[in-house]
């Protein structure tokens, strides 16, 4: 039979995958949230397993995931539009909650509009699609999330049409201007905000100011675009993400509601043409349906909670957490890389070491990622740890404690 074939095909390239190192561990199953209690954050059931673990690899920052408003708000949207669009935005699959989420979601980062997707992804591809074409050239952080270089693929941008700077070297990025070939009438620089294994920022004033000197030079300028998904409620002042932290705002920003609003879906901001160009040309958005109405419902509700002084307290007691944990691994000697953001990297180095410590963690009821070789390159081998607003000061000494022993 051709299925047969066709299994035995993929069994040996997933036995290449293995032998390489590559595949990914059996995936773990949650059963049950148990909510804070006892000076203690939320704890978390995994199937057979008796314990109960604190999450220590969530992209929930802000911890908004299970708050009751959410719940509520979301469950209210379903009852008055039900569970699915029922079409794409097109035929007629386009309700309030969605016209209501990008406006708000606009709002929050400061854009004229905004256009949302069903993820970051397919917001990243959606964008490739729309502003690129045989006369834009495109320039990337070395370090930028895979996303970004699928949209580039998905674009079909040439190999001509682009450059790869070192990671948040702002020579290299010059370098990369100077180097853009005759017949080139859009520049296109695109970059993470934060960049999610390393918990490190793009200095988006230096970017933009380095971007500025060479506007001039093509047609249709130099566009600067942020996918900004870890960043995006989760640091500066008001939780407005790196533009916010850096003190500039790139001309198009890229976001999801997934990490720190705790719910479903990307969004794509920017000016009143290019969301409108966006919805033209689009294909990630013109043939999927839309969020459900309940995502769209919750998502808008925790881009209130974040303006309001709930949210204000959450983002001060991450910010104190984030601290907290930072300064207890300087305390015991661990290396990891400064930055402000929830995303706290222990450089491990060492295969073995990493898978010990990662192992010592769960057993003690702390869930966190190892990233060893090939993932990383072999002396980078790195525990990444994320901390979020309902974590509590006795949950931050607890892995600290652990830590202590591990080491």
């Amino acid at each position: 039979m051709t299925q047969t074939r066709l299994d035995h095909a993929l069994q040996a390239e997933l036995k290449i995958l293995q032998d390489e190192g590559r595949t990914k561990p059996p995936e773990r199953i949650i059963t049950a949230y148990h909510p804070p209690e006892n000076g203690l954050g939320p704890r978390y059931s995994l199937e057979g397993e008796k314990q109960r673990f604190l999450r220590m690899n969530s992209n929930s920052y802000l911890s908004l995931s299970n708050h009751p408003l959410l719940i509520a708000k979301a469950d209210n949207a379903t009852h008055a539009c039900g569970v699915g669009p029922g079409a794409v935005r097109f035929i007629d699959g386009t309700f309030s909650y969605h016209v209501a989420l990008e406006q708000r979601i606009a709002q929050f980062v400061g854009k004229e509009a905004a256009k949302i997707f069903n993820s970051a992804y397919t917001s990243n591809c959606g964008l490739a699609l729309t502003i690129g074409g045989k006369t834009t050239h495109w320039i990337g952080d070395q370090l930028n999330h895979n996303s970004i270089i699928r949209g580039m693929r998905i674009a079909g941008v040439p190999s001509g049409n682009k450059g790869i700077y070192a990671h948040n070297d702002m020579d290299d990025l010059q370098k990369c201007l100077d180097a853009v070939g005759e017949g080139i009438t859009r520049v296109v620089v695109i970059f993470d905000g934060i960049f999610s294994m390393r918990g490190d920022y793009a200095p988006i004033d230096k970017i933009m100011e380095i971007c500025d000197r060479y506007s001039e030079k093509f047609a249709d300028g130099v566009i600067t675009v942020v996918d900004d998904s870890h960043g995006i409620g989760a640091y500066g002042a008001t939780g407005r993400g790196t533009p916010e932290f850096c003190g500039r705002i790139p001309d198009i920003i890229i976001g999801t509601f997934g990490k720190a609003f705790g719910v479903n879906g990307g969004f794509i901001a920017g000016s009143g043409t290019v969301v409108e160009a966006v919805r033209q040309r689009a294909d990630t958005y013109i043939y999927t349906n839309p969020l459900s109405v309940a995502d769209c419902a919750a998502a808008t509700t925790a881009l209130e909670i974040c303006d309001s002084a709930e949210g204000l307290q959450r983002l001060d007691n991450l910010q104190q957490r984030t601290s907290q944990f930072r300064e207890g691994l300087e305390a015991l000697g661990f290396e990891t890389i400064p930055g402000p953001h929830p995303v706290v990297p222990l450089l491990v180095r060492n295969t073995a070491k990493t898978h010990a410590m990662v192992k010592r963690l769960f057993t003690s009821g702390i869930l966190v990622v190892g990233l060893t070789f090939p993932v990383v390159p072999k002396g980078d081998e790195t525990i990444r740890f994320q901390v979020n607003a309902d974590h509590t000061e006795t949950d931050i000494a607890l892995v600290l404690k652990v830590l202590t022993k591990a080491k």
